[in-house]
């Protein structure tokens, strides 16, 4: 298979058990319908797709090719071993999209386009997707530049891209796992019941918990918050300004960065 297939495969894969658990082991009820937000929140993401592939090609895979074969970024410099490097790149990968969250957190206008990912009404596997095309757009172009500065090897960069995409829908599903195996995994790795604090209506819940696959920014970075003030399965999901179906139906979250109704970013 090539790299797109293998992409594809994984992708398919992990929404195919996390909609599975979902249905088997819900940790929190829903107050919209499923299948209306699946199709919302699908429908963005073949936008998404779409939108990157014309404008922008290989994306971050095609940047790490051209750097290989230009020897440009600081890992092409270095010439590590194949495992360091990619154990490297994968690690400073991680912590810099922790950052970038942190900054559309905190700067209004990239919070114009990042709240249509928390106007979600309810969490679960396909919440993961749920972005703006302009976010996206300059979310990709932010890793490409990345890619560009420290050069990993395009294996590198398809293990990052799995992990991301894969632990985006993990992370966001709607499933219960005991809670002796939530806390052991949160040493490391963002949890379900981690990141849904950060999906709260509540504002320094929302400020909390930006990892998306591992954990040690949020604790030694400062942004940690365990346990929401209400148990998981009471807490209210989506942001305070977007509480009807009718607020964020799909043509309302592509025009929403333009309406100024919730356009500072949460503040705690």
């Amino acid at each position: 298979m090539n790299i797109d297939q293998i992409r594809l495969s994984i992708f398919l894969g992990v929404l195919g058990l996390m909609l599975i658990l979902e249905s088997l082991i819900p940790r929190h009820g829903t107050v919209d319908s499923k299948l209306r937000r699946l199709a919302i929140n699908f429908s963005l993401t073949g936008i998404n797709v779409l939108l990157v592939r014309g404008l922008l090609g290989g994306a971050a895979v095609g940047t790490a090719h051209f750097a290989g074969q230009h020897g440009w970024g600081l890992l092409n410099y270095l010439h590590w071993p194949a495992a360091v490097e990619m154990a490297a790149g994968i690690i400073f990968l991680d912590l810099m999209i922790y950052l970038q969250h942190v900054v559309v957190h905190m700067i209004p206008f990239f919070w114009r386009f990042h709240r249509v990912h928390h106007s979600d009404l309810d969490l679960d596997v396909s919440s993961g997707f749920r972005f703006h095309p302009i976010e996206i757009l300059g979310s990709m172009i932010y890793k490409m530049g990345l890619v560009l500065a420290i050069g990993p090897s395009v294996m590198t960069v398809v293990v990052f891209e799995a992990v991301l995409s894969g632990m985006a829908q993990f992370t966001h599903s709607n499933i219960r796992l005991p809670l002796g195996v939530d806390r052991a995994l949160r040493w490391l790795f963002v949890t379900p019941d981690m990141h849904r604090i950060h999906h709260s209506v509540e504002v320094d819940e929302t400020n909390s918990n930006y990892g998306f696959n591992i954990s040690i920014w949020d604790r030694f970075l400062g942004t940690y918050n365990t346990d929401a003030r209400k148990p998981q399965p009471e807490i209210v999901i989506g942001i305070p300004q977007y509480r009807t179906p009718n607020q964020v139906s799909l043509l309302k979250l592509v025009v929403m960065p333009l309406h100024r109704t919730g356009q500072a970013p949460p503040s705690s």
